[in-house]
């Protein structure tokens, strides 16, 4: 069996460390605030971030070209390993088709080598939880076809559940309209947004108020998590780690999961959800 390698997109959310603590390959998408370019795992701090959104800045994202994923997968072919590449939602981006082709093009001019490219159709920590039971499966010897196989037949499974503070940067997405946001925003209706089939965030419902939002996400994931055990749940926040910790103690109090992963969302991420987004991340029957 040939050796292989785990690689991924910057959009995972996953702290830094554990990423090269797991030597998962990964490559990074960009992001503009104040006319500077920055990477997303390299660029301003989460806070640092968040201060200027809430002061007015207004950042755009950049996805991953062909060249770049060339680049970053050709040293792996090069010492004649195999890939597999687990993509941010084609339904959010044209990352995926840009590592895609990159890939194909590599196993041309490489016949021996083997990349094999995913659609997660997640986002933020629900690809970064697919990426974390990956690893797993990698540590428990299986091969990359098994594990791809595993992927294929269970990322649908991986739900999200999300909602934000700030209707305005849904606006600006184009998934609502400057009506709803404005009036949403008077009443202080908060959006209830999920992952759906094809990888695109939806808004399924609202509440009024922050807290009965946060508890409408839990209300939902214990639906969802019928049939199936969660080793492992992952939270992330946009600057408001009280709320995500509140989210946290509630999921140990309610469901007995003790392994749960908190990390601050990424910038490119953050760039569409704005800061005070709180998402939770598990597997379940539906999404």
């Amino acid at each position: 069996m040939k050796e292989f390698i785990i690689a991924t997109d910057s959009t995972v959310d996953l702290p830094k460390a554990f990423l090269e603590e797991n030597h998962v390959l990964t490559i990074s998408l960009s992001y503009v605030m104040d006319g500077v370019t920055y990477k997303d795992l390299d660029g301003l701090s989460h806070e640092e971030f968040f201060e200027k959104i809430r002061n007015g800045s207004l950042p755009t994202t950049s996805q991953i070209n062909p060249e770049e994923a060339r680049k970053a997968l050709e040293p792996v072919v090069k010492e004649g390993k195999e890939i597999l590449y687990l993509g941010f939602s084609s339904g959010l981006s044209g990352s995926y088709n840009s590592v895609r082709m990159a890939a194909e093009d590599l196993m041309e001019d490489y016949p021996e080598t083997k990349i094999v490219t995913i659609d997660s159709l997640c986002a933020s920590m629900g690809e970064g939880l697919l990426l974390y039971k990956t690893l797993q499966l990698k540590e428990q010897g299986k091969n990359l076809d098994e594990i791809a196989e595993w992927v294929e037949a269970n990322k649908l499974h991986i739900c999200h559940n999300v909602t934000v503070d700030d209707l305005n940067h849904l606006h600006r997405g184009g998934r609502i309209s400057k009506t709803t946001a404005v009036l949403g925003t008077m009443v202080k209706i908060k959006p209830i947004i999920h992952m759906d089939n094809e990888g695109k965030l939806v808004v399924i419902g609202k509440e009024r108020g922050r807290k009965k939002s946060l508890l409408t996400l839990l209300d939902k994931m214990e639906k969802q998590m019928q049939g199936y055990q969660n080793d492992v749940v992952m939270i992330t926040h946009g600057d408001c780690i009280e709320d995500a910790k509140y989210v946290e103690e509630q999921i140990r109090e309610r469901f007995g999961i003790e392994n749960i992963i908190v990390n601050g969302i990424g910038s490119v991420i953050g760039s569409h959800t704005g800061a005070g987004v709180v998402a939770v991340f598990f597997m379940g029957s539906e999404r």
